[in-house]
């Protein structure tokens, strides 16, 4: 990074307590992480990829604009029993998408819906803007979100939001309908994730803090209640400046930015992961999940940990 914009690890780690990032091959696309990681879940649950009923893939980086990148992972899975369909909220895409799959469960008509969060971060970064290139990397994790026979397992409830007057601050200003792709986009450099870091880290700590708040209090639970938070992973001073809001201890809070960077889509179901096989969430431990992301979006997820 140091050679690419002036800057240095110093700087990197005290400003966003990320150390280290996984760039994706130029062969590799937003489908191919996205199926490597379905096929870790699938494979851990000891299921077929036939006995899914949906695929959602949450992602700001497809493949191309259409077909959605669900169809290329249901194709290469061969979930051929499932349909399914891309979610975009950005950073709030894993746990929107939870909601979703959630509900679907719920409702009595699906049985097994696959939760993918998956990003290609460094397609879209600008290496010579210093204010993002920084902050972002490449992943990919999924849950599978199933029926259960015991009701105090599982999903409790949920807060999603929208503010649209937030998105002039974080967006990629070209390639959509608007400001469709031509010579002088590219020239201008408007295909790259724009943001305006201070109004950004502003929302995230109050909005994250503030919906967590309200879904706990909704269900009747204390944030003393919570064995872990898992957040997006944007910025560790984002997500302590949070937890403390929720006056939680460090140590029931999952950071694991310093790996993998701000992986939009990805974080929170990497983040998922780690705390599995750390130990560190265990069958019947309450897990909150909270995201803000680009929109302004934003969601928390509370869910009562059955697996």
């Amino acid at each position: 990074m140091s050679r690419m914009v002036e800057t240095n690890d110093t700087w990197i780690v005290e400003r966003t307590g990320i150390r280290e990032r996984h760039i994706a091959d130029e062969n590799v696309a937003t489908s191919d992480m996205a199926v490597a990681a379905a096929r870790e879940a699938l494979s851990r649950r000891g299921i077929p990829a036939t006995d899914l009923d949906a695929v959602i893939v949450c992602t700001v980086t497809p493949d191309m604009m259409f077909p959605s990148t669900a169809c290329l992972v249901q194709n290469q899975l061969g979930a051929t029993g499932a349909w399914g369909f891309d979610l975009v909220a950005a950073c709030s895409g894993f746990v929107y998408g939870l909601t979703v799959a959630a509900h679907l469960v719920a409702s009595g008509t699906h049985r097994k819906t696959l939760v993918i969060g998956a990003d290609t971060m460094s397609r879209i970064i600008d290496f010579t803007d210093r204010a993002t290139c920084i902050l972002f990397g490449d992943g990919a994790g999924a849950a599978l979100i199933e029926t259960s026979d015991n009701p105090d397992e599982g999903f409790i409830g949920h807060l999603n939001e929208v503010d649209g007057s937030g998105g002039p601050f974080l967006n990629m200003p070209a390639g959509g309908s608007r400001r469709p792709a031509s010579a002088d986009t590219v020239a201008e450099r408007m295909h790259y994730v724009k943001q305006e870091g201070q109004q950004v880290f502003k929302y995230a700590v109050r909005k994250m803090a503030e919906l967590s708040e309200d879904l706990l209090k909704k269900h009747g639970f204390a944030p003393s209640d919570v064995k872990l938070l898992v957040p997006h992973q944007a910025n560790r001073r984002i997500i302590t400046a949070a937890a403390e809001r929720l006056g939680l201890a460090e140590d029931r809070v999952l950071i694991n930015i310093d790996k993998f960077a701000n992986t939009t889509a990805a974080t929170i179901p990497l983040a998922l992961n780690e705390a599995v096989t750390q130990g560190r969430l265990k069958k019947g431990d309450l897990v909150l999940l909270a995201a803000v992301g680009a929109g302004y979006t934003a969601g928390v997820n509370l869910w009562r940990w059955a697996y």
